[in-house]
């Protein structure tokens, strides 16, 4: 399921206390598994991507409250406190005034803290650098070189390195790593094993993908949909 383009005048909180959410806007795209929130200010154009059975709560969040949070999309660790107040924001009725303002403002003390950055995927400007990353997201699993890539875009892989580096903040390597983490998180979400979602996504054996994917996401792929089931039911 998409929600194409569209803008809020308040901030937004999305969470998927089930499946997983992809959010994306100008600054790239946000991947949030059921342990993660995202936060798109106002103003932001942005689109929503839902993967799997998911269970999406919504949030607004009006401007005297979200001043407080960083000005741009973001990504948020769902602790245990924060995911039982989303939880109870949207699952009970209010039966004392002013019950829902506290309980969102104890979200908001939970979210202050530094955003998960780990789950961003930024997107390029340059043509050059564009056409690599095009090819990438058409084929994740797609294991030719930044050399080879280059040949196809029409620029060398020094300067394609260094585009990498200066527009996008990261390595090739690891842009394509999180390009595959998104699709692994897709594909677990909707029941894919493990093995066979290492090899859809591009890696050469499942142990470099569980150390590659318990890096980005905080822990295994296995754990992730065990807790995912859990959560479900």
């Amino acid at each position: 399921m998409k929600l194409e383009p569209h803008a809020h005048s308040e901030g937004q909180l999305v969470y998927a206390a089930a499946g997983a959410l992809a959010t994306t806007t100008e600054r790239g795209t946000w991947v949030a598994p059921f342990n993660r929130v995202t936060w798109t200010p106002p103003g932001f154009d942005h689109s929503h991507r839902i993967y799997g059975s998911t269970d999406v709560r919504l949030f607004v969040i009006p401007a005297e409250l979200g001043g407080d949070l960083v000005a741009y999309p973001s990504v948020f660790a769902v602790t245990p406190l924060l995911r039982e107040a989303l939880l109870v924001l949207t699952d009970r009725r209010e039966v004392r005034p002013g019950a829902y303002e506290r309980l969102l403002a104890v979200v908001i003390d939970e979210l202050t803290d530094t955003p998960e950055q780990s789950l961003h995927l930024p997107e390029p400007r340059d043509d050059r650098l564009r056409a690599v990353t095009d090819l990438l997201h058409a084929d994740p699993g797609r294991t030719a070189t930044l050399t080879e890539l280059g040949r196809t875009a029409g620029a060398s892989e020094r300067t394609l390195s260094r585009l990498f580096h200066t527009e996008l903040g990261m390595s090739f390597h690891r842009w394509r790593t999180t390009l595959r983490i998104h699709h692994a998180l897709a594909h677990l979400t909707n029941g894919m094993s493990v093995t066979d979602t290492a090899t859809e996504c591009g890696w050469s054996n499942p142990s470099s993908f569980i150390d590659a994917f318990t890096t980005v996401v905080g822990q295994t792929p296995g754990r992730y949909q065990a807790d995912l089931a859990a959560f479900r039911h």
